[in-house]
């Protein structure tokens, strides 16, 4: 990586000498089949030709290019010595006119690790499928370029690839497909608008291509009209419900219709599903792509379905924040991410089936935030991104999810039209430029009349996540006297926030009735101490929950009173957002060493099989494997992992046959199976002579299955032959690799090792494969020597590899699994050692460090608990 990274300042310099009026690309792909000869990598031509201006002529500057060669360099009619001008990542570029034109014709390299043009051969059929992905800096990977979002421009594509292909890019199709003889064809697609380099794109294989299209009437009378595509590969083709995402889709176009008042810009809209992507989706404008794990093989619960759709609305959001307005550099990312993530919620509660999705919101994306908050790499929303390094760690927790979080806040604060107009403003007064934090300030500012640079610098300039306590006392009668609500920040983030929430008391009108809300206040928590008056004089009750209904991004803590109400009648909470709240403040406390792992876990099996909202019983079963793994005391793990098999087993029987609770235990049950008896239900339920009504043992959930008995021992390396031979598929191919390295055997983990650590022979979707197997939870002692060897490699994969892998090996192998002191005692000796690391490797490390200390401290709260 050294020698690819761009500044901040670099990119500032850049902009202040450039404009750029367009790209003309033309890409030959036909390099992509048949067999590959040499020794290098595969690669295609690339020719560019950019258009841009200098405001100071004479001046020198570069473009951006990683490409194995480059042919040749023109600039204003100049043939310039590639071996002179380009060193590998940029092209250097003297004396510039006031007007210029550049025309760099270069041989750039396929990729197998999910960036640039990324190519993927189907082991299923043979037939090949590439695609790209870019962000926040990989377009140079595909043509020469200024990488960097604020100098943007319209962009001219041509693709030349193998004739019957289905070729997509940003712009739509100009025209059919021209012969270039030998089997391949031309295709030409509409220059864009002014877009930035990391949102062009270009798809283009034997995909499985279905279209549709959205109308809609404009007040003019007129109609808007956008052809819409879907595209996945032919071997998913019988598993695409391509009418389902169409229905998303243009439920999602009504609603930002509705509300952006700014009709969508970009003409087309196309959704590729594409194979080992490494992301969940890219805002691509006119051709969206997305894994191809949202094309579901097997039956999957309702919560993948709304998962999928928040995913494509989130998109969606991205046409108008993101791609027709465009933050100056990654400090604002924010000024996308956040916005997307929050209207992919906000649109899909309101204009799809999936009504609950504040709940998904609050229990799933909201736990991400509140992790990615405590780590010692937090940072504020608005972030210091000093180059690309820190630019690609800070797709976080942080920009997406506290980002959306805060966004909520905001519409309670500013009110939901203020926000809605702020946004329409925003849109017309800077479409198809760039923008910073005081652009979206002033809007919101104006419609609102809030003093919005306040609110940003409690919200947007500080890092960190307060907590909200209740503090009642009552009269003689029984009768609540006061309530106020303190807040509480860390020491090293001490920022106490302005919050508006809603004080809820809940209490059941007989015994063993419902937990109801019957009493509710709004109110503005400034300060240390708030006093909510409009609660004084209500009945005692059994439950105080601060922030009900999720107005606000905080830590959520419980009054005794309200904690032994939980431990009680957790599962009697009548309405499922105010207990999938109390369930996230529940893990809260135990991954804040307060709460006894144990006790986490005993509410999962008294309640758990209770809770009707199944994105949350799924989120619970995420959050039980961690306490067992990593926060309950290491000498009660097998007692501990005994119970949550057993009662995992009860809930599976007790659930609704074909249900996606039912679904939902299975696979929880395969994932902590404990003794032989557990071991024997999986092998029957795969073989067919053990059966639960109801329970369909698709091929998905086989795999599932097989890793469990892979892990331990159970099935071996012929049985996952076997079962590669029955679904002989790329998806099937991961499934298999993912078991092979989940298999409890020395020689088995040095394999995996080496082939993640010591080759790069393996693509993304299988490095991640093979980490995924080879890190299990009851293989401590088989994965312990692997700990010293883990620092001892990770600055070389860091030099080596590309960024992607490079995170994958570094997050994924960390010897998180020992948990221990010595583990500490090894990254301490690291970060001491290696200072002048890269801060991106050294950021990845402290976070490890921090899940471990954390961890640490939960197993001393769960031992000091039964002591």
């Amino acid at each position: 990586m050294p020698g690819e990274n761009l500044t901040r300042d670099e990119a500032r310099e850049r902009a202040r000498l450039l404009s750029v009026d367009g790209y003309d690309v033309a890409l030959d792909l036909r390099s992509a089949v048949g067999p590959h000869t040499g020794d290098g990598p595969r690669t295609f031509r690339s020719t560019t030709t950019i258009r841009f201006r200098c405001a100071e002529p004479g001046a020198s500057t570069f473009a951006d290019l990683l490409a194995p060669s480059v042919s040749s360099v023109t600039l204003n009619g100049r043939e310039l010595n590639p071996a002179e001008v380009f060193d590998g990542t940029r092209v250097a570029l003297d004396g510039l006119a006031a007007e210029n034109t550049l025309t760099v014709d270069a041989w750039c390299a396929y990729s197998r690790t999910g960036e640039g043009m990324h190519h993927f051969v189907d082991p299923e059929d043979g037939e090949t499928y590439l695609y790209t992905q870019y962000e926040p800096a990989d377009a140079r990977r595909v043509f020469a370029n200024f990488e960097q979002p604020d100098l943007k421009a319209p962009f001219t594509f041509t693709v030349t690839a193998p004739e019957g292909w289905t070729v997509l890019s940003n712009g739509a199709r100009e025209g059919e497909p021209e012969p270039a003889g030998d089997g391949a064809a031309v295709w030409r697609f509409a220059t864009t608008k002014p877009i930035s380099t990391y949102i062009t794109t270009v798809v283009a294989g034997p995909y499985h291509h279905v279209t549709d299209v959205y109308r809609r009437e404009l007040p003019d009378g007129g109609e808007l009209v956008i052809p819409l595509g879907a595209l996945c590969r032919k071997g998913l083709a019988p598993h695409f419900d391509a009418d389902d995402i169409f229905t998303v889709t243009k439920q999602g176009l009504d609603f930002f219709h509705d509300h952006f008042d700014y009709p969508y810009p970009f003409g087309k809209y196309d959704q590729a599903f594409v194979p080992e992507y490494n992301l969940g989706a890219m805002e691509n404008p006119g051709c969206v792509t997305f894994r191809e794990e949202f094309v579901f093989r097997g039956k999957v619960t309702d919560a993948a379905y709304e998962n999928r759709a928040n995913v494509i609305l989130h998109e969606m959001a991205h046409m108008w924040f993101g791609d027709l307005v465009t933050m100056e550099w990654w400090d604002d990312l924010w000024l996308k991410e956040s916005f997307a993530d929050f209207m992919g919620s906000f649109s899909m509660v309101e204009a799809t089936r999936f009504a609950n999705g504040w709940i998904t919101f609050a229990n799933r994306r909201k736990a991400w935030a509140y992790r990615a908050d405590q780590l010692p790499s937090t940072h504020p929303i608005t972030a210091d991104i000093r180059d690309l390094e820190d630019a690609k760690l800070n797709f976080d927790g942080i920009t997406y999810a506290k980002g959306a979080s805060v966004l909520k806040q905001l519409v309670a604060y500013a009110g939901r039209d203020a926000f809605l107009e702020g946004a329409r403003r925003y849109f017309k007064r800077h479409a198809w430029g760039n923008t910073r934090l005081e652009h979206l300030l002033t809007v919101l500012g104006e419609t609102s009349g809030r003093d919005m640079a306040a609110w940003s610098r409690a919200w947007l300039q500080t890092a960190g996540v307060n907590s909200l306590t209740p503090h009642v006392t009552y009269g003689s009668s029984g009768r609540i006297t006061e309530l106020a609500v303190t807040q509480e920040a860390p020491e090293e983030h001490p920022t106490l926030r302005p919050h508006r929430v809603a004080v809820g008391l809940y209490r059941r009108q007989s015994a063993g009735g419902p937990l109801e809300r019957y009493a509710r206040a709004e109110v503005d928590v400034t300060g240390a101490r708030t006093v909510v008056e409009e609660l004084a004089g209500a009945e005692r009750p059994e439950l105080v929950l601060v922030n009900d209904d999720d107005l606000t991004y905080c830590k959520v803590r419980f009054d005794e009173a309200s904690l032994e109400t939980l431990r009680g009648h957790l599962g009697s909470i009548a309405d499922p957002l105010a207990r999938a709240l109390c369930w996230s403040a529940l893990w809260n406390l135990t991954r804040d060493a307060l709460l006894p792992a144990r006790d986490f876990l005993d509410l999962l099996l008294r309640f758990g099989g209770q809770e009707s909202d199944i994105g949350v019983v799924q989120m619970l079963h995420a959050w039980a494997r961690t306490a067992l793994v990593h926060y309950v005391a290491p000498g009660a793990r097998e007692e501990c992992g005994r119970a949550l098999a057993h009662g995992a087993l009860r809930h599976l029987r007790q659930a609704g046959p074909g249900s996606d609770h039912q679904l939902a235990w299975a696979r929880f049950f395969a994932a902590v199976a404990h003794d032989e008896h557990d071991l024997q239900m999986l092998d029957t339920l795969l073989e067919g002579t053990g059966r639960i009504d109801g329970l369909e043992i698709d091929q998905e959930l086989r795999w599932t299955l097989l890793e469990s008995l892979a892990a331990r021992g159970v099935a071996d390396e012929a049985r996952l032959a076997a079962e590669l031979a029955r679904d002989d598929t790329a998806s099937g191919k991961r499934h298999q690799v993912r078991c092979l390295a989940a298999r409890p055997d020395s020689r088995v983990k040095e394999r995996a090792w080496t082939d993640v650590v010591d080759s790069d022979r393996l693509s993304n979707a299988l490095v991640e494969a093979t980490i995924s197997g080879f890190d299990q939870p009851g293989q401590r002692e088989l994965l312990a020597p692997y700990a010293e060897r883990y620092f001892e490699a990770i600055e070389r994969v860091w030099a080596e590899r590309s960024i992607e892998i490079g995170m994958a090996v570094v997050r994924g192998l960390y010897p998180a699994l020992q948990d221990n002191e010595t583990v500490l005692e090894l990254t301490d000796a690291w970060l001491a050692a290696h200072e002048d690391a890269p801060p991106a490797l050294r950021r990845l490390v402290l976070e490890a460090r921090d899940d471990t200390a954390r961890a640490l401290r939960a197993q001393r709260c769960d031992a000091a608990a039964s002591a």
